[in-house]
This record gives structure tokens, C-alpha cells and sequence, in this order.
């Protein structure tokens, strides 16, 4: 009888210690589990801020080329330079720079120097005097390869192709 207290004794241990082990792994899986889908979503979500920085950054820098070709195109370059198209300007510029700053922060140095430089040659074409107009030509020239340079850099953080 001491032998079948012992056996049935020691099954329980045993019937108890193999349920505690398959419930520390399956706990211990799911937890791997919730901590790669966690991490998933928070890589998911900064991509997605990045690229909502990435489009604000060309759109503004887009805006800042509409109003500088306003005053390119205009005939009188003087009387285009109103009051309101100046209040533009700095508004354009002003939001293109924080983006700029903002792309400093969650994107490596590579891509913030070039988005710099972007940003530099819109700055550029919008405060142009007409003797530098003259003299450097189409402002397509001088913005066409800081903008080809920032968005093939851009394509390929992203992800876009290799």
C-alpha cells in the first residue's frame, strides 16, 4: 500500500509540474507574441508619421515653388512683390524650415541634408532678386536635381526599392 501512496504521489507531482511547465510556455509564447505585434504596430505607426512628414515636407516646398513661380511670371517682378505675396512667402518658408527640422529628427542624416538642401534651393528661388534671375535662369534649373537627389533618397528610406 506505501508503494501505490508513493506512485500515486509522485503522479500528481508529476501531472502538477508538467501542467506548470505548459502554462509558463504558453504564457511565455504569447508574451513573445504580444511583444512582436506591439512592436509590428509601433514600426507600422512611425512609418506612417514619416511618411505624412515626407508629403507635408513636398507639399510645402511645392507651395514655396507656386508662389515663388507667381512672382517669376508675373510681368512687373515689382508690383508682384505685394504685401500679401511677401506674408506668403515667409508663411510658406516658415512651415518648410520646421518641416525641414522636423525631418532632422526621424530620419537619418543622409536624407535630412539632402531634404536641407531642398529646402535651401526653394528658399533660394522664392527671394531671388531679378539680376540673380538673370543670371542663374530658370528656377527648374537651379531646384530640379536638390529635388530629383531628396526624393530618390526619400523612396529608398521608405522602403520603395532597393
Amino acid at each position: 500500500m506505501n508503494m501505490q501512496v508513493w506512485a500515486s504521489l509522485f503522479g500528481v507531482v508529476l501531472g502538477g509540474l508538467l501542467s506548470y511547465l505548459a502554462q509558463f510556455t504558453t504564457v511565455r509564447v504569447a508574451g513573445r507574441n504580444e511583444e512582436r505585434r506591439q512592436a509590428a504596430q509601433r514600426a507600422e505607426a512611425r512609418r506612417a508619421e514619416r511618411l505624412e512628414l515626407l508629403r507635408e515636407f513636398v507639399t510645402i516646398a511645392q507651395e514655396g515653388i507656386r508662389v515663388a513661380e507667381e512672382r517669376d511670371q508675373a510681368p512687373d517682378w515689382a508690383a508682384a512683390g505685394t504685401p500679401e505675396w511677401f506674408a506668403a512667402g515667409r508663411s510658406v518658408i516658415d512651415r518648410l524650415w520646421v518641416a525641414e527640422r522636423m525631418i532632422q529628427i526621424l530620419f537619418p542624416p543622409r536624407l535630412y541634408r539632402l531634404a536641407r538642401t531642398y529646402a535651401s534651393a526653394v528658399d533660394h528661388v522664392l527671394w531671388r532678386l531679378p539680376d540673380q534671375i538673370a543670371a542663374e535662369g530658370s528656377m527648374w534649373h537651379h531646384l530640379r536635381d536638390p529635388q530629383h537627389e531628396f526624393l530618390e533618397a526619400a523612396r529608398t528610406e521608405l522602403g520603395a526599392h532597393p
